[in-house]
């Protein structure tokens, strides 16, 4: 069985999961989920500046009314627990957890704890992160000493 650490930022599409699960033919995954709730505030300019990179201007300007921190906290389990069973629904093995605090030392810790033979890490596009390498997915090829996947979601089902 292969063993995949799967990073998110916000519930699986049906197309994400398509994707994430088909994308070693017949062998079958294990799942892994890990999956942060959106930051604090600090976050928010980066992420208006990718939804007008992306040409998603009312999304830019809805920023202010997601919620952060703590209060997102319950839309993130709900979001873990829809992923989970879809993952669940399609045929592989999934189990995860939120993560509070430092995703990348929360990956490191997982990925050593159960032996993972890769990470994918599926996010939005986070333009300004991504140029200057300080995105999920560059960071997380330094530190867990497996492959690391950078997968963008689909945002529509």
């Amino acid at each position: 069985m292969f063993t995949s650490v799967l990073m998110i930022e916000k519930a699986l599409t049906s197309a994400d999961v398509e994707f994430v699960t088909t994308l070693h033919g017949d062998e079958t995954v294990s799942f892994h989920v890990l999956l942060q709730p959106r930051g604090d505030q600090a976050d928010r300019l980066l992420r208006a500046i990718d939804d007008v990179a992306l040409g998603e201007l009312d999304e830019a300007a809805h920023e202010r009314e997601t919620p952060e921190g703590k209060d997102a906290a319950e839309l993130g389990a709900q979001a873990l627990s829809v992923s989970l069973e879809a993952l669940r629904a399609a045929g592989s093995a999934a189990e995860g957890r939120l993560i509070e605090d430092h995703p990348l030392d929360a990956l490191k810790t997982l990925v050593d704890e159960i032996g993972a033979d890769e990470v994918i890490v599926l996010t939005d596009p986070h333009y300004v992160e991504e140029f200057f390498h300080r995105d999920w997915a560059s960071r997380a090829r330094h530190k867990v000493g497996v492959p690391v996947l950078k997968l963008f979601s689909h945002s529509k089902e």
